[in-house]
């Protein structure tokens, strides 16, 4: 099984930005704990902060993965690209968040990639991505 971790802008401050509300881990920190967690799961890991480049990625990868985790950032409100891109792939596409974002700005409350995707996952800091994968897995 292989699957792709997708992290969208400002993610790569992860342990940075704003402790308080998305933890003081970086992602390449966590990235181990969760491979080691799946040994028997090719688990990818992608981040950028250029839209085009997360959905040329999504493109690369959702025809042949059984499964993609995407927290998009700030683009899950706001990309309409992003969500035409993931209506279109073949394989499960699950969102996810850090902080539990209907807890934070109204802005954050509406997402625009929620509906194109199987589901999502809020609040539980970067076990949100492990959640995600259980539910790719089960879903499998």
């Amino acid at each position: 099984m292989k699957i792709q971790i997708i992290n969208g802008p400002n993610l790569n401050l992860l342990g940075v930005r704003e402790p308080g509300i998305y933890g003081d881990n970086s992602f390449e920190s966590y990235l181990p704990q969760l491979q080691a967690l799946y040994p028997n799961i090719e688990i990818d890991y992608f981040q950028s902060n250029v839209e085009g480049l997360l959905i040329d990625k999504l493109q690369e990868v959702g025809f042949t993965y059984d499964g993609i985790v995407i927290n998009a950032g700030a683009y899950t409100h706001t990309s309409i690209a992003l969500q035409d891109c993931i209506r279109s792939l073949k394989c499960p596409v699950i969102e996810v968040h850090i902080s539990n974002v209907h807890k934070r700005e109204e802005f954050r409350h509406h997402s625009m990639i929620s509906c194109a995707c199987l589901g999502v996952i809020a609040g539980f800091g970067l076990d949100s991505y492990r959640l995600a994968i259980e539910a790719i897995v089960k879903a499998r």
